[in-house]
């Protein structure tokens, strides 16, 4: 492994403690607790220790740098196909992992819900795209255990920080761009700059797969790529249709003058562009496609994506849909196959993009037929401003405000009626909530899981 520490709570003898000056901590105060635990060398922006010290002026700058020149060139025995986008990363790169696990390859995965390798679930992430130190070590680990494909979520903010430095791609997807880190981009012009950039780090074939009927799809098209697109407009992988229910999808495509039918264990539109790009990626690898077609079948959706829990003659879905465009389009995939009412559960996360709070209020208003409004990691916001923010501009009257998000999760299941869908979004696979800068345990599952079974019993008795 590496043997380059920005933790100094990781230092063992012999390392070099890279002091990096971050949002809310200074590795430079901890400098002395390294070299206490190992550290015989600093890389530092200021101060003068008892062990060889470098002394730079951007830590950060420097660090990546250091990887791309020392170590980046082993990284060329993966195959890495990175995926970015505002919605669909994860569930892309889920299913791509997984496909290839079927298909008999050692491979990896590296986002949102964690870091897998051949099949075991290794590690929780902090972030969707770690910090480039860890993306190394993550890597050089998928080379020690003969990982030839790495499928990697790729967000604007790790592209934007230069967290990939040295990292090139196989392959680069680009599923969608909506509204989202607007309070760190600003704009979505600098949103969509921020995205382009995995497209200019192809390598070998250079291939770039993007989704002809989102917006700014042309800022991801750039001269020397092969550049590949697939949509329901007239694309090189175009869909000719799709049929939706609550347990699976079928669509079709064109590609190359053929047509080719698809099943799938996941519901809804958005599942079909994630499939099918998945489908795509494998297919420009050179997988058989027939095969890869095949194996579709056999593929679940991750951990907290349209997942299902049936009670009585009513459907729970949880999901991590915390964007306007992704509460869309879950509530317009339950529309397709729900034969009662629509009950939408949500909040907006605190200290993040304001400008979507009252946006994905109207969503939930508009298309359910009721709505729970409730607390999403309020962080250091006060939940009442945020449940405040959200529902200005709120013209309908069918929601309700319950600021525990327990609670307001047992109140979705105790009005259920006959054949009734609670959908419980914005947190998905997340088993905690930020309140303050404190983790609290909170899973929306396990909350409904054991709320149902107390009820069950309840009524058994």
């Amino acid at each position: 492994m590496i043997n380059i520490k920005t933790d100094s709570r990781k230092v063992v003898k012999g390392d070099t403690f890279v002091a990096i000056k971050g949002y809310t901590v200074d590795g430079h105060d901890f400098i002395e607790s390294a070299i206490k635990n190992g550290a015989e060398k600093i890389v530092c922006e200021h101060g003068n220790y008892s062990v060889p010290t470098i002394v730079v002026s951007n830590t950060s700058e420097y660090l990546a740098e250091y990887l791309k020149d020392n170590y980046s060139k082993n990284l060329n025995k993966l195959k890495i196909i990175g995926v970015t986008g505002t919605n669909g990363k994860t569930t892309t790169c889920y299913l791509l992992y997984n496909a290839l696990l079927k298909l008999g390859k050692k491979v990896a995965y590296i986002g949102t819900i964690g870091f897998y390798l051949n099949g075991k679930m290794v590690k929780e992430l902090p972030n969707t795209t770690p910090e480039v130190l860890e993306i190394y070590n993550l890597l050089y680990e998928c080379i020690e255990n003969d990982v030839e494909y790495v499928a990697m979520e790729v967000s604007s903010h790790s592209l934007s920080l230069n967290r990939l430095s040295g990292i090139n791609f196989d392959v680069a997807l680009f599923t969608n761009l909506t509204k989202d880190h607007l309070d760190y981009h600003k704009t979505f012009e600098a949103y969509a700059d921020a995205k382009s950039i995995l497209f200019t780090k192809l390598k070998n074939d250079k291939i770039a797969i993007i989704n002809n009927d989102a917006d700014y799809k042309e800022k991801m098209i750039k001269n020397g790529n092969k550049n590949v697109t697939y949509g329901f407009a007239d694309s090189d992988y175009t869909i000719t249709g799709f049929k939706t229910d609550s347990k699976s999808t079928v669509f079709s495509f064109k590609y190359n003058g053929a047509n080719y039918d698809v099943k799938s264990n996941l519901s809804g539109k958005h599942n079909v562009y994630n499939v099918l790009s998945m489908i795509i990626i494998l297919n420009e690898l050179h997988f058989d496609l027939n095969s890869v077609i095949k194996v579709t079948l056999e593929l679940e959706a991750p951990s907290g994506r349209m997942e299902k829990i049936y009670y009585n003659s009513n459907t729970i879905i949880i999901d991590y849909a915390h964007t306007p465009d992704a509460e869309l389009n879950i509530i317009n995939s339950v529309k397709e196959f729900a034969k009662g009412k629509i009950i939408t559960l949500i909040g907006c996360g605190g200290d993040r993009d304001k400008t979507k709070r009252p946006e994905m209020a109207k969503i939930a208003t508009e298309l359910s037929d009721f709505s729970i409004f409730t607390s999403d990691n309020p962080r250091t916001e006060d939940p009442n401003e945020i449940l405040n923010d959200m529902i200005v501009g709120v013209t309908n009257d069918n929601y309700k405000i319950i600021i525990d998000r327990e609670e307001a999760i047992k109140y979705g299941i105790d009005i259920l009626k006959e054949n009734d869908v609670l959908l419980l979004l914005g947190k998905g696979h997340e088993d905690y909530q930020v309140i303050g800068h404190e983790k609290i345990h909170l899973s929306d599952k396990e909350i409904a899981t054991e709320y149902m079974h107390s009820k069950f019993k309840k009524n058994s008795v």
